[in-house]
């Protein structure tokens, strides 16, 4: 596809020149980085985990497991029944990564879930290096330097370093070049069905892989377009190229609606559905102190500059520091100066859209610095309308990033087709680009070894206490804080042994407040029993009204076996094992001991 300088491009109107070697290098300089930044897993993936969130860690590789399970069995990939006994759990209003676990469902097979994981993280902060980079240098910019430049800073900014935290589904940024690409080639004439088909099926990838990824992209397309379409300069041409631009998107709706009909069904109308998430906005809002302060997994970070003024460590979104943020209205100021009337439509539409994004992502009520005001943001108006209210508002600042690197992008080959005239201007550039860019290197994400699924999964032991598609739990029952019980499940799905349901599990569902979602199961005395002696160390006072409803709670799940192991891995915070069998003990009776867990089997009723 040739170049549109009309649309995207800045002063430099052609695309760069072929460079295989630059190329090379690019591609090798973004797995590098990627590999340094998972290096701490890559020790052994079977035994690590990342520090700050190994249950989202958990959970990604069980959804690799399923999914890979439910394709060679013949299942629904998008609900099941394996978690969450009875109800079940509607995989399509939760990150499920269909994609993923069915492209890599013969790695999963091959090398077990947590090693799929572990390639699928490294290759998507790779791909994303690699797909900016190919947008930029084929289609905006003449430089392949300026090119890189754009793409490593997308890919290793600080909010895709702090989602390298365990999120596969945020990390797979390549997917929004290719979107944008995909929107952009609708406007040629003569291209709106090969172009709604292909931008279709790519809407449709993006949603299984990240779909409130797809919904934030969209928007920024969106309001980009919008901000460019109404500057004066380009009337002429929007009117032009409307026509086939919307007979693009119609193609691009029938094809991704055919595609995508079952798992929207399912999100809006579907069992097990909620409104809006079980998250509070307020608390999952970007602090504005946070866009000059910088990230904890960074150079500066590492040299104690870093602050933790984001909601947790995987949603550092915006973090660049104060000299990025000077470097970045430096840059826009250049290109301004520089453009044409044209161009500057396509500069006023970036600022707008970054404006817009890192507006919304304050949240509902302004906060700076920690402390929140009464101060009613826009994103306090939009959060009752449906679908926007299941947004996390932090989130949306992931949208300045790829402005930030365009603008630099663009500067870098505006500086190199016409350098500065005097020495000292061209040197405070290289300064300017040095000191912003330098302390947001990223540093490895933080991990450490965890508990080893039981000898009694891996040995295949568990399949005399638990009869074909039986449940089983492990205490304490499995949520986001213990997620033991999806990492044996999807062991035993993964290296072929056969199904075991459980009841909870880490997953949004219905039961929160106001009708909206919570994560995992509304709580019942069993499992609130099993998690107080857990979290505190002290065995709660065991009486016989809770015997009876703790023996109800198994019998409500139809479990036939619990098992507690030796090590149980605690999300947040150690587990004390001795409460948790001794609680046991006084509600179900005495163990026995299997391979190296305890177990209790549940008479049927």
């Amino acid at each position: 596809m040739p170049s549109s300088p009309s649309l995207a491009t800045g002063p430099s109107t052609a695309p760069a020149s072929r460079n295989r070697r630059a190329d090379l290098l690019l591609v090798l300089a973004a797995v590098a980085l990627a590999l340094w930044v998972t290096s701490g897993l890559w020790r052994d993936p079977n035994t690590r985990t990342i520090t700050v969130n190994s249950s989202d860690q958990a959970l990604f590789e069980w959804l690799l497991a399923f999914g890979g399970h439910a394709v060679t069995h013949g299942e629904n990939p998008f609900f099941t029944h394996l978690i969450n006994v009875p109800d079940g759990v509607n995989l399509a209003v939760n990150t499920s990564i269909t994609a993923y676990a069915v492209v890599f469902a013969p790695l999963t097979y091959l090398v077990g879930p947590p090693a799929t994981f572990l390639v699928i993280l490294t290759l998507n902060l790779a791909a994303t290096a690699v797909a900016w980079y190919w947008l930029l240098s084929r289609h905006l910019v003449t430089s392949r330097l300026a090119a890189g430049v754009g793409g490593l800073f997308i890919a290793y900014c600080p909010a895709m370093v702090s989602h390298a935290n365990a999120h596969l589904n945020w990390t797979a940024g390549w997917l929004v070049p290719l979107l944008i690409w995909g929107v952009l080639r609708l406007r040629r004439p003569g291209r709106a069905i090969l172009g709604g088909v292909v931008l279709g099926v790519l809407v449709a990838v993006a949603f299984s892989i990240a779909a409130e990824g797809l919904f934030f992209t969209a928007l920024a397309v969106a309001l980009f377009l919008l901000v460019w379409a109404l500057h004066p300069v380009r009337r002429a041409e929007v009117r032009e190229a409307l026509p086939s631009f919307l007979r693009g998107l119609g193609v691009t709706a029938l094809v991704s609606g055919v595609l995508l009909a079952y798992p929207l069904w399912l999100h809006f109308a579907g069992p097990q559905r909620f409104h809006g998430t079980g998250f509070d906005p307020l608390i999952h809002s970007e602090d504005i102190a946070a866009y000059g302060s910088y990230p904890r997994r960074s150079l500066a970070g590492w040299a104690g500059l870093g602050t933790s003024l984001a909601p947790n460590p995987t949603e550092e979104n915006s973090f660049f520091g104060i000299p990025l943020l000077l470097l970045a209205v430096a840059c826009f100021a250049l290109l301004w100066r520089r453009a044409d009337r044209a161009f500057r439509a396509t500069l006023t539409a970036l600022g707008v859209t970054a404006v817009v994004f890192a507006v919304l992502s304050w949240g509902p009520t302004a906060k700076w610095n920690g402390r929140r005001t009464d101060q009613l943001l826009p994103f306090g108006v939009l959060d009752n309308l449906p679908v926007i209210n299941a947004a996390l508002p932090s989130r949306l600042a992931l949208v300045v990033a790829p402005v930030i690197g365009l603008l630099l992008a663009y500067t870098v080959d505006a500086l190199r087709a016409r350098p500065p005239r005097h020495r000292a201007t061209a040197l405070a550039w290289a300064l300017g680009f040095t000191a912003a860019l330098l302390p947001l290197l990223p540093t490895p994400l933080l991990t450490h070894d965890r508990e080893p699924v039981p000898a009694f999964i891996t040995t295949g032991a568990w399949q005399r206490y638990v009869s074909p598609g039986g449940v089983l739990t492990p205490l304490p029952l499995t949520v986001d804080l213990y997620p033991d019980g999806q990492r044996w499940q999807a062991y035993a799905l993964a290296h072929r042994q056969g199904e075991f349901r459980i009841p909870a599990g880490f997953f949004l569902g219905p039961g929160g407040p106001d009708g909206r979602g919570r994560i995992g199961p509304v709580p019942r005395t069993f499992s609130a029993l099993m998690d107080q002696a857990g979290r505190t160390g002290l065995v709660p006072i065991v009486t016989e009204g809770s015997i009876r409803e703790s023996r109800a709670d198994l019998r409500y799940w139809g479990v036939e076996t619990v098992v507690l192991a030796d090590r149980v891995h605690g999300a947040k915070f150690d587990v004390d094992e001795d409460a948790i069998r001794r609680t046991a003990t006084a509600l179900l009776g005495p163990p026995e001991r299997v391979e190296d867990v305890w177990v209790w089997r549940v008479p049927p009723s």
